[in-house]
C-alpha cells in the first residue's frame, strides 16, 4: 500500500446513521409550517392588494358632490341652568299622527291651524280634521326626485288681510286664500335677484301692515332636497331678502349667510332675526331707526342648530333646534367642522338618508328673551314623543311644534311645564 493510498484511507469518515427522533419530526414540521405560512401570507397579501387597491383607487377617483369649507366653532354651552336636560317635551301630545308628513311651519287664524306638508299641500286643521285647501306643485309627490316639481311649502304666515303667505322651497313666495284655495305667485324663484338665483327659499315674516315680506334663501347652489350637502359643505351663499308688496321689488338685505333659515320680526318691527343654521347662531338685521341697515349678533354658539324662530307671548322668541350640540356629549357637526377632507368623502360612501341616521333624535326647543338670553328650554332626549322639530308656534297657551319629516304635529300645554 502506497502512502497515497494510506492517506486516502485516513481521510475517509464513517457514515453516521440519520437518527429520526420526535424532536426531528417536530422541527421539520415546524419548518414546513413556517414555509407554508410564508407562502400563504404572500398569496393572501397579494390577493388582498389585488382586490383592495383597485377599490381604494376607484374610491379616491370618485368625485365628491361637495367642496367643504373648514369651519370654526366654540365649545358648545354647558347644558346647565335653564338649559339643563329635562323631559318636558314628553308631555306633548301628537296630533293627526299618520295623516300628514313634514308639517314644517304652522300658523293659525282663530283656532284653525294651517300648515304645509312634504307632498306640496297647504292644509287646514279644524276641530281635529284635516282639509286640503291648496297644492303648490304638481304630482307625483313623496320622493326626493319629485320634490322639486311637487313643491315643498316651508315658512307660513298669516297676512294682515287674512290670507296666507307661503315660502315654497322651489317656487318662491305665494299668497294663498284660506277659504277659496286660490293661489297667487308673488315672487318667483326663476327670476334671479342681484345676479343670483334662489334655489332654496325657506322662511318668511311679514310686517303688521303687510307692506314688507322678509324672507330667506338658504342657498343659490343647493336645493332643499340636498340640504345635507349644504350643511356639510358649509356654503356661505345664503341671503336675507325683502319683498315690497306695493312696488313688487325684491332686494338683498344680507348675504354671505351659511344656511339662512328661520326669520322673525321683532315685536317693535325694528329688526329681523335670521337663523344661520350651519353656524349655530342667530344674526340681527335692523330694518328701521338710526341703526337701519346695521347687522349684529343676537345670540351665538347655541346648544343646537336653529331652524325657525317665532314670537313668544312673553315678548321673546321660540327657537326650534333641528339638531343638538350636547355638552357634555358629542356633536358630529362640531367634530367634523374643521375636517373638510372627512366631510368630502362622507357622501362618496353614504346616501342622504344614511347620513341622517347619524343625527341624534334629541329634541330641543329654547325660549330666548328679548335681548337673546336663554329663559327656558324643553327637551325630549331620544325623541320619544317629539322628533325632528322645525318650529315652535305658540297659540292660546299651547306650543304647537312642526317637523321637517315627522308624520304628526305636537302640542304642549305650557301650563304643564
Amino acid at each position: 500500500m502506497t502512502m497515497e493510498e494510506g492517506d486516502g484511507l485516513r481521510q475517509r469518515r464513517p457514515i453516521r446513521p440519520h437518527i429520526i427522533t420526535d424532536e426531528t419530526v417536530a422541527q421539520e414540521s415546524e419548518n414546513r409550517a413556517t414555509y407554508s405560512g410564508k407562502i400563504f401570507r404572500t398569496i393572501f397579501t397579494t390577493l388582498v392588494i389585488s382586490i383592495l387597491f383597485p377599490t381604494i383607487a376607484a374610491f379616491w377617483l370618485l368625485e365628491s358632490p361637495i367642496e367643504p369649507q373648514s369651519l370654526s366653532f366654540h365649545t358648545p354651552p354647558l347644558m346647565t341652568g335653564v338649559l339643563e336636560p329635562n323631559l318636558k317635551l314628553r308631555q306633548a301630545k301628537r296630533l293627526n299622527e299618520g295623516e300628514l308628513v313634514g308639517p314644517e311651519s304652522l300658523a293659525n287664524i282663530g283656532d284653525v291651524l294651517f300648515t304645509g306638508t312634504a307632498d306640496g299641500q297647504i292644509l287646514k286643521i279644524e276641530d281635529g280634521k284635516i282639509h286640503t285647501i291648496a297644492r303648490l306643485g304638481t304630482p307625483p309627490c313623496g320622493t326626493r326626485e319629485h320634490e322639486h316639481t311637487c313643491g315643498r311649502p316651508l315658512g307660513l304666515r298669516v297676512s294682515p288681510n287674512g290670507t296666507l303667505y307661503v315660502a315654497d322651497a322651489y317656487q318662491g313666495i305665494f299668497e294663498v286664500n284660506p277659504v277659496t284655495g286660490a293661489v297667487k305667485l308673488l315672487v318667483s324663484s326663476k327670476i334671479p335677484v342681484e345676479g343670483k338665483r334662489m334655489s332654496f327659499v325657506n322662511d318668511l315674516t311679514v310686517t303688521s301692515n303687510g307692506r314688507k315680506i322678509y324672507f330667506t334663501d338658504s342657498s343659490s347652489k343647493w336645493q332643499r332636497r340636498d340640504y345635507p350637502y349644504l350643511v356639510m359643505e358649509g356654503t356661505d351663499d345664503g341671503r336675507l331678502l325683502e319683498y315690497d308688496t306695493l312696488t313688487k321689488e325684491v332686494k338683498v338685505l344680507m348675504g354671505g349667510l351659511r344656511f339662512a333659515n328661520g326669520v322673525q320680526l321683532s315685536p317693535a318691527e325694528d329688526f329681523v332675526l335670521v337663523a344661520e343654521t350651519t353656524m349655530a347662531r342667530i344674526r340681527r338685521y335692523y330694518v328701521s331707526g338710526l341703526t337701519k341697515g346695521g347687522v349684529d349678533m343676537f345670540v351665538e354658539n347655541m346648544p343646537g342648530f336653529p331652524d325657525n324662530i317665532r314670537l313668544s307671548s312673553s315678548g321673546g322668541y321660540w327657537v326650534a333646534m333641528s339638531a343638538v350640540r350636547l355638552n357634555p356629549g358629542f356633536s358630529m357637526m362640531d367634530f367634523l367642522s374643521d375636517k373638510p377632507w372627512i366631510k368630502k368623502n362622507i357622501f362618496k360612501l353614504f346616501s342622504h338618508d344614511t347620513v341622517m341616521q347619524f343625527v341624534p333624535r334629541y329634541s330641543l326647543v329654547v325660549e330666548l328673551g328679548e335681548k337673546g338670553s336663554y329663559k327656558r328650554s324643553f327637551h325630549d332626549p331620544n325623541g320619544e314623543v317629539v322628533t325632528y322639530i322645525s318650529e315652535a308656534h305658540e297659540h292660546d297657551g299651547y306650543l304647537y311644534m312642526g317637523s321637517f319629516r315627522s308624520p304628526f304635529i305636537c302640542r304642549l300645554n305650557l301650563k304643564d311645564v
